[in-house]
């Protein structure tokens, strides 16, 4: 380990990422009672130019007044490129309640983009006297964003989150293709006259998450276009998880419960990694540092990696 340490990324569930458009108010309640860990409230991509005004008075109406329980709550603005983020920070900042937790910024494309909202969130908190600090979380999903991402997870201590948003990243990454997420069909390989897909998306995910726990970040996958196939979903939420990625957005209600079962650790794994930790604490009794455990070699990392499964359980359970 390197003689600075790496901080701790915000202790709080974040399996699941439910997304539902300011714009339509009868979905809040569901939202509200569902088993997603987030909710984000959006004013950006899913509500019309038209709507930007009614869709920003809803949200801040649904704060101050349904019950969102112990879920963290979070609003997408509309991006630094458009007339209306700065109107999302300002009304939400001086109307909503405490009850807010998060403002997630889209298209963020360096540090100054995160600079800029931080400047604005912190002057009207001073004006307004808000006893609360809103944290953010930011999407990566440009070209700017992934050369960037490092500086972007130094950029403000309210940042807790950070997303991959695959299809405007492949957009401005010039990728051919319209899916979002999961396998595209002409990324493989081929040998001996077999195809063998890859993930188009690992790259870009083990860049944003190796940023985030550098600075003490959750790294989050972003959305899955297709809800109707389950199947896809938890195969990207398995190599998400792999990565170090702590969840995965909702952009269906079907989606939150296979984000919740694949970053939920499973009763075997967690059994698993207290067996380790188990085996290691013998092992250092006995003035070894490592041991075998089930035919394989375990030893001071194998704490570490046990540790992640064994907190995130009871972080859960808590």
């Amino acid at each position: 380990m390197s003689f600075r340490l790496q901080p701790a990324a915000p202790a709080r569930p974040n399996r699941c990422q439910l997304f539902g458009p300011g714009s339509n108010t009868k979905l809040f309640a569901k939202m509200a009672a569902s088993a997603a860990d987030v909710i984000n409230l959006d004013l950006e991509d899913s509500v019309a130019p038209t709507d930007k005004d009614v869709a920003r008075s809803n949200v801040i109406e649904a704060i101050n007044t349904v019950d969102w329980g112990n879920k963290t709550l979070s609003v997408r603005i509309n991006g630094l490129d458009t007339p209306y983020w700065y109107r999302d920070v300002v009304d939400l900042l001086e109307n909503a309640s405490d009850r807010l937790d998060q403002i997630m910024i889209p298209k963020v494309g360096c540090a100054a983009d995160v600079y800029a909202v931080d400047a604005l969130v912190t002057a009207i908190e001073a004006a307004k006297g808000r006893s609360k600090k809103i944290a953010f979380e930011v999407i990566i999903e440009s070209a700017a964003g992934i050369a960037h991402v490092e500086e972007i997870a130094a950029s403000s201590p309210r940042l807790e989150a950070m997303s991959l948003g695959a299809a405007d990243f492949a957009a401005s990454m010039g990728m051919q293709t319209t899916g979002i997420g999961g396998t595209q069909e002409n990324y493989y390989m081929l040998r001996d006259g077999t195809q063998h897909w890859s993930d188009p998306w690992h790259w870009a995910q083990a860049a944003i998450v190796a940023a985030c726990r550098t600075h003490g970040v959750l790294p989050v996958d972003g959305p899955f276009g297709d809800f109707s196939d389950d199947e896809g979903y938890r195969a990207q939420s398995r190599r998400s998880a792999t990565l170090g990625m702590v969840g995965k957005w909702a952009i269906h209600p079907k989606q939150i419960a296979l984000a919740n079962e694949i970053f939920t650790p499973s009763e075997e794994a967690v059994a698993e990694a207290r067996e380790i930790l188990a085996a290691m604490e013998a092992a250092k009794a006995n003035g070894e540092g490592a041991t075998v455990y089930k035919g394989r070699l375990v030893d001071i990392a194998s704490i570490k990696q046990a540790e992640v499964i064994v907190h995130q359980s009871e972080m859960l359970a808590g």
